[in-house]
Formats: structure tokens, sequence, C-alpha cells
């Protein structure tokens, strides 16, 4: 596996830094709000393939396929996530671990079904 969901993480964490840097509003940016930044993919709540993207305590889920935002907000930095998911090897890398999830995850259920 390429990378992990701390490595996508980082790229969007060190994106929206960036972003904020040469923005207009580069004083006021606080990139320490940015530590509890966090990626997940659930498959056993929905097979489509999704990323959710966490940051403080806002929350939202994207579509890895179309890129849409399925459900939730993330407020001001919705527009960096939409443009940082668009990023050359962002949805490939997103596809990767959904694969790596979805494997992990079936795993995990069949040897629980043989201890049972």
């Amino acid at each position: 596996m390429a990378k992990s969901f701390n490595d996508m993480a980082a790229s969007l964490k060190d994106f929206i830094a960036d972003i904020n840097s040469d923005a207009h509003n580069s004083r006021s940016f606080k990139p320490r709000q940015y530590n509890n930044l966090k990626i997940s993919m659930n498959p056993d709540a929905d097979t489509t393939p999704h990323v959710i993207i966490s940051i403080a305590i806002s929350e939202a889920k994207y579509n890895i396929n179309t890129l849409e935002k399925v459900s939730g907000s993330l407020g001001p930095d919705e527009r960096a996530v939409q443009r940082w998911l668009g990023r050359s090897g962002v949805t490939e890398g997103l596809k990767e671990l959904w694969k790596f999830t979805q494997e992990n995850n079936s795993r995990s259920k069949n040897e629980r079904k043989e201890e049972e």
C-alpha cells in the first residue's frame, strides 16, 4: 500500500496550510486547529467508496469516485478539501486505501465468525 491514513491526513493538512499562507487571512490562520485532522473510511456503514474527513468538531463524507460531498460540513475548510480531493494522486491513494480497508474488514469479519 502506497499511503496510509496518516499520510493522507498530513497531505491534506499541508495543503490547507499552504493555501492559507497565501491567503489574505494568513495572520488569523491557526495551524494547530488542524492537529486533530482525521481521515477515515467505514465500509460497514456504507458500501459506496467514501472518505470521512474530520477537522475539529466538523465532519464530512465524500464519495471517492465522484468527489462529491455526501453528507456533513467542514465550514470554511470545505473548499480547500474539495481542491485537495481533485489533486493528482489523491483520488488514487484514497481508492487504494478503500480497497485495503475493505479487504481488512472482510478478514476481521471472517476471523470473528471462525471464533464463534
